[in-house]
């Protein structure tokens, strides 16, 4: 993939790494063609492996480099990647208040923002593409840092990030498919809704790339802003959804290992 990119400019850049990371979302839900249910316990160690991806890439593909890019300014170094993070955070809690929504496995009365009369699957793709928007943020970001010529940024590092998002991406697609398939809908319509709810990683992700290289000073703040929008889908939402069955080791390995794996994969090409 780095042969790939080297030579392509960063924002078409991260258009491809979006379309890769989405196709990981497609490959989970393409999962309804073969099975009519996923297993619980596997699912629930995926989400488990998803949330280990996230936690990991926030620190070494965000935050850490924030704090490198933020050392030697007139502020302290943590300042600029702490803002950031706080307000990621207030900016999903804000979404998450307001965009209807309904997770997985819960009853539609249960379903989180404003009251509407959408469709249940409606709002089961939609649960789905809200944890896409810090997901698609933080790989346009690293891939604009890259293309900033920031020295705590590298195309391997964000190439990294790419990959564990794509990685993670396979249980949230095969999570939104299956539970469409347990609602009635057909084959077909559960893979497209399930690979649709990873489109708006793509726009997330342009707007990333683009908002760092037009305004490079806000970059330390950006990084550090999809980092806390990452970590706030985890805790509110994945990490409790793979706990909730009851399969809470299985759970709680898969974290670790996709936590490992990102801390290699981002320290072994970053």
């Amino acid at each position: 993939m780095l042969e790939l990119l080297k030579d392509v400019h960063p924002i078409a850049q991260a258009f491809i790494a979006a379309c890769f990371s989405w196709l990981g979302t497609s490959i989970g839900a393409f999962g309804v063609f073969v099975k009519k249910e996923i297993n619980r316990k596997v699912l629930d160690g995926m989400l488990g492996f998803a949330g280990g991806v996230m936690i990991a890439a926030s620190f070494w593909s965000l935050l850490a480099p924030s704090l490198e890019m933020s050392s030697g300014k007139n502020i302290p170094e943590w300042f600029p990647p702490l803002t950031g993070f706080i307000l990621g955070g207030i900016f999903l809690r804000i979404i998450d208040k307001t965009l209807p929504h309904l997770h997985p496995g819960f009853a539609t009365e249960d379903a989180e923002g404003l009251k509407t009369s959408w469709r249940r699957t409606t709002l089961l793709v939609l649960a789905v593409a809200l944890h896409n928007v810090p997901e698609g943020l933080a790989v346009g970001v690293a891939f604009g840092a890259a293309g900033a010529g920031s020295p705590a940024a590298s195309l391997t590092g964000a190439i990294a990030i790419a990959v564990g998002i794509a990685l993670h991406n396979l249980p949230e697609g095969a999570a939104v498919a299956f539970s469409l398939r347990r609602e009635g809908v057909g084959r077909f319509k559960s893979f497209w809704y399930g690979q649709l709810s990873g489109v708006v990683e793509l726009t997330a992700c342009i707007l990333g790339a683009v908002a760092v290289m037009v305004v490079q000073p806000l970059l330390p703040y950006a990084l550090g802003f999809a980092a806390g929008a990452m970590i706030f889908v985890v805790v509110e939402d994945i990490i409790p959804e793979s706990q909730r069955n009851g399969n809470t080791d299985i759970a709680t390995l898969g974290s670790m290992l996709g936590f490992a794996l990102m801390m290699v994969l981002a320290v072994g090409l970053g």
